[in-house]
């Protein structure tokens, strides 16, 4: 049967098929290929050792682009034995942004921060960070802070090994989404950014941001693919929530 012409599939292909802008670069092709050894994480992550939250906190994670919070389940096992409340996003798998689903998010952040009496952490890996932030900025009174892990939320939106796969899942181009505003722009709450020079799929300077569009960088030497389970990175997000490793 043959593909209708201006149907949904074929408009993703022509999006997907659109020359990157001259000048704009992704991590090099060696870095992406090393993003396969660790879509699945492994054991030889290694143990954790977890210490107890002084002041645990209601944290919500959300998973980076076609991925469900099943994929963060490591870091969501570390911050449960802290003793943080962990919570799922709620919209299952990341099919790209829309006002609609940032208005659900938005609701169950509040819900979420009301029933605790106190506002809630947000972590997001990747574009799930883009989607903490615009949260955040849009209902900061109900968040306390937010951790991005390898989320391209500066500089240019083809500066990553995945905006061709974003125009197929979402139907949109990376530079234009249905959700307006600008990912760069610091939420008026404590954000950190997590980035890494062997990031495979997003440029690092996109993902550690320029001095105002986040609180304070911090380097780890993990890939994409390794932010929630990489132990370094975990015990990063355990100090920030735990008060020992600074927000600022």
């Amino acid at each position: 049967m043959a593909l209708e012409l201006n149907g949904p599939l074929v408009r993703r292909l022509r999006l997907a098929a659109k020359p990157r802008p001259a000048g704009v670069r992704g991590p090099s092709l060696r870095l992406w290929l090393g993003e396969g050894l660790r879509i699945v994480p492994t054991r030889r992550a290694g143990p954790l050792t977890v210490p107890l939250a002084p002041h645990p906190h209601q944290v919500v994670l959300f998973p980076g682009l076609a991925a469900h919070t099943f994929t963060m389940r490591r870091l969501r096992r570390a911050l449960e034995t802290a003793g943080h409340r962990v919570h799922d996003w709620g919209e299952g798998l990341n099919l790209g942004p829309t006002e609609e689903n940032l208005v659900r998010l938005v609701e169950r952040v509040e819900a979420l921060a009301q029933a605790a009496g106190a506002p809630v952490m947000l972590v997001g890996w990747s574009l799930g960070g883009i989607f903490a932030r615009e949260v955040a900025r849009r209902v900061p009174g109900a968040v306390a802070g937010v951790v991005t892990m390898g989320s391209p939320f500066s500089g240019d939106r083809h500066a990553n090994n995945a905006w061709r796969t974003y125009h197929l899942i979402t139907g949109h181009d990376v530079a234009d989404p249905p959700v307006r505003g600008d990912p760069a722009a610091k939420p008026p709450v404590p954000t950190v950014a997590l980035w890494s020079p062997r990031d495979g799929i997003v440029a690092p300077r996109c993902a550690c941001g320029r001095p105002g569009e986040r609180d304070r960088a911090i380097a780890l030497r993990c890939t994409h693919f390794g932010f929630s389970a990489d132990p370094a990175a975990i015990g990063v997000v355990l100090g920030l929530l735990d008060g020992t490793t600074a927000w600022v």
